[in-house]
């Protein structure tokens, strides 16, 4: 039985649509994923990391996947790095950003993987394009929809 998992996607180097559009074309491309939904792109202001950066853009992923967690986290990886992908500077720019934000109703807190991603209640980038697409969908261990931490969240961030 195929899991369903959510995927935030954002980059802020280089041509940020073709990047993000390639990305989803190469998890496509897996014979484990199914794409079931994009939301669409947005365009954002870096948030923390180096002064300097210049704007991202985001979107995020619905699939469907026969992985499990550690699986797809390398499939996300692998593409990565084939975009470009470099881990550098901690929150710096980046061509491509992938990151696992659910996996079902899995709660995962391994050296390796946390699941739900630990910083997405917090981030507009985030939230806003997953309440595109899975506005209803209940975040594992809070009790709160993907829209409900949206709508809680203030203006900026």
């Amino acid at each position: 039985m195929p899991s369903r998992a959510m995927i935030s996607l954002g980059g802020n180097l280089g041509d940020r649509r073709a990047t993000l559009e390639g990305a989803v074309a190469a998890l496509a491309a897996f014979p484990e994923i199914e794409i079931a939904r994009v939301s669409a792109f947005l365009e954002t202001e870096p948030v923390g990391g180096p002064p300097g950066q210049g704007p991202y853009l985001n979107a995020a992923l619905e699939i469907e996947t026969t992985l499990d967690p550690i699986g797809l986290l390398r499939r996300l990886q692998e593409v990565e790095s084939r975009f470009g992908r470099v881990r550098v500077v901690r929150w710096g720019e980046r061509t491509l950003d992938l990151d696992l934000l659910l996996f079902d109703d899995l709660v995962l807190d391994s050296p390796e993987l946390t699941v739900p991603h630990p910083r997405m209640t917090g981030r507009r980038f985030v939230l806003e394009p997953l309440a595109e697409i899975a506005p209803t969908t209940v975040i594992p261990g809070t009790g709160r929809t993907v829209a409900e931490w949206l709508d809680a969240l203030p203006d900026q961030g």
